[in-house]
């Protein structure tokens, strides 16, 4: 079952936030589909899926990456979408500094371009020195960036808070930017 959960979980990543199209799927401007629809499709394509193990990988996906609506019948992605979606996101005030993970092998550019979106929605930043670690182990050897929100917000930046706790921002300049 656990396997299962994490292909599913997988699949759902990429339909839910990439190409809705892989699975006939009728998202909405807010990136909603009906569960229904997901399951149904999905088992037309030879995938073994079900309603439980739909909330199992919503409620043990380490990211939190997946909202259901609160009459139960919808799901999405809560950010890292490249298709456009409007997740309805107001500005918060970040704390002070927070930390993107990256790979070793990246910093040249990033020292010198900042730190860009490229095809998705926003830049991803964390509060949690294990979440930024572990998201810049996928690239390589880690190494942490610190930002320094609370110049970018004097500067006229906003930010973001999704609805899994990642803080989201257009852009990061190099110029905020320091070692961890």
């Amino acid at each position: 079952m656990k396997e299962q959960t994490k292909r599913i979980s997988k699949l759902m990543s990429y339909v839910l936030r990439h190409n809705p199209s892989e699975l006939d799927l009728d998202m909405d401007e807010q990136g909603w589909v009906l569960i229904e629809q997901l399951i149904s499709n999905a088992r037309a394509k030879g995938k073994k899926i079900s309603i439980d193990i739909v909330k199992t990988a919503v409620e043990t996906n380490d990211k939190k990456r997946f909202m259901i609506s609160e009459d139960g019948r919808y799901i999405r992605a809560n950010q890292g979408h490249s298709i456009n979606v409007d997740l309805d996101l107001k500005p918060v005030e970040p704390p002070e500094e927070l930390l993107h993970g990256t790979a070793t092998k990246n910093l040249d550019v990033i020292m010198r371009d900042g730190l860009k979106k490229m095809n998705r929605h926003h830049v991803h930043l964390s509060e949690d020195r294990n979440t930024a670690t572990a998201v810049g182990t996928r690239y390589g050897k880690p190494v942490l960036l610190r930002i320094d929100t609370r110049q970018m917000v004097e500067d006229g930046f906003e930010f973001y808070l999704s609805d899994n706790n990642v803080w989201l921002v257009d852009s990061v300049p190099a110029k905020y930017i320091s070692f961890e």
